[in-house]
């Protein structure tokens, strides 16, 4: 843990300037754990401190979960990753291809030319987007009353593909609809099968789509940044009784947990004496799934202004089964080749293969990609590679 002293002054130094209400963090290898920090507050607005056991919406971090979820089922032969999904889903054999609109507004939809599969949802190649990225789907969705993504409701799933599968990359609700295969295929909800199949396994028992009493009790509130870019309490709750489970981003979880499943990563599929996935099925999760393209920044707008979520500008980056890829060694010291992503509430988190190391930051602002985050981010990765 001393090796990493340098981190709390860091984190004590953010908070102290209000840039985030709160966060935190922990760093782990492949043996165990090197550091975990908590600082400032769980609410801005409450005296309740935060604490290692605080449980935090990770949004997006569910993403890797799920996907190790569908690589079980790969292991197993009872999900092929290059055959149409329809055999499985068979609405998604029902998905058009949004053209535009016409003179009265009414989408124009088409076949596509080639169909969803497996490893294209899970590499956001299939088509789908996020209204909250997309602007033509905010219009289809307006134009058809389609709920939004964020709605809990199956309805929010028959969204319309931005472009045949296989042609570009889009960020959007393909690991949702992943996460209803693995339902349809296991004959499981997907809460129960996460349940069994990784988070028992592993020890996390913070981790779940609905709160417990106690989880709820250590919750950190989400804050919303105001025009002034202040932080400000909300009432955010993901929907605790939805039409479906979100496995694109429905998940509650800690540093701690969320840990011992990044550690599994670095262990080949090996957690808590448990064997979860194939070291090869591992090895395949980290490969560049699209090294013909370049993963575009996401246009998001904010009380402040148009956000580009673009980790590393004038970087190339790709995207494996599941995760981020840095094609480049990062200015911070991270590897090329290594894995990473986060969460809507500003959580994020980085997979270092190579070294054996692994980093989360946990805070609960919206949107994503908060200035403030990304910088006490960079600023806690540098640490690591420069003190380890």
């Amino acid at each position: 843990m001393s090796r990493l002293a340098s981190l709390d002054r860091i984190f004590s130094e953010s908070i102290g300037r209000g840039d985030l209400p709160g966060v935190v963090a922990t760093v782990g290898s492949r043996e165990g754990v090197l550091y975990q920090g908590a600082f400032g507050r769980r609410d801005i607005g409450k005296p309740a401190p935060m604490t290692a056991d605080t449980v935090f919406w990770i949004a997006s971090m569910t993403k890797a979960i799920t996907t190790v979820a569908v690589m079980q089922l790969v292991e197993q032969g009872r999900i092929d990753l290059d055959q149409p999904v329809s055999r499985y889903a068979p609405a998604l054999g029902e998905a058009r291809v949004l053209e535009g609109f016409d003179e009265a507004g009414a989408p124009r939809l088409r076949a596509p030319k080639s169909a969803v599969t497996m490893r294209r949802l899970l590499t956001h190649t299939a088509g789908y987007g996020y209204d909250f990225a997309s602007g033509a789907i905010r219009q289809y969705m307006k134009a058809t009353g389609t709920p939004s993504s964020a709605s809990g409701q199956t309805a929010s799933l028959s969204i319309p593909l931005l472009f045949d599968p296989g042609e570009a990359f889009q960020y959007g609700i393909s690991t949702d609809w992943a996460g209803r295969i693995v339902e349809a295929v296991s004959g499981q909800d997907l809460d129960a099968y996460f349940a069994e199949h990784i988070f028992r396994p592993l020890g996390m028992a913070d981790t779940m789509f609905v709160l417990g009493q106690d989880q709820h009790a250590r919750r950190a509130t989400v804050h919303a940044i105001k025009e002034d870019a202040a932080f400000v309490p909300t009432e955010m709750v993901v929907q605790q009784d939805p039409e479906f489970f979100s496995g694109g981003g429905g998940l509650y979880s800690t540093a701690a947990d969320y840990l011992a499943f990044v550690r599994m990563i670095l262990n080949d599929g090996l957690g808590n004496g448990q064997r979860i996935l194939k070291a090869e099925t591992i090895a395949a999760m980290a490969v560049d799934q699209i090294p013909h393209m370049a993963m575009p920044e996401m246009k998001l707008n904010s009380p402040t202004g148009l956000r580009d979520t673009n980790f590393y500008p004038g970087m190339s980056q790709g995207w494996s089964l599941g995760f981020l890829i840095n094609r480049e060694t990062s200015p911070e010291g991270r590897p090329a080749g290594s894995l990473a992503w986060g969460g809507f509430a500003n959580t994020l988190y980085w997979i270092d293969r190579k070294n054996g190391i692994s980093g989360i930051l946990l805070s609960q602002v919206v949107p994503f990609f908060d200035p403030r985050a990304i910088a006490l981010f960079k600023a806690f990765e540098a640490a690591v590679y420069r003190e380890l």
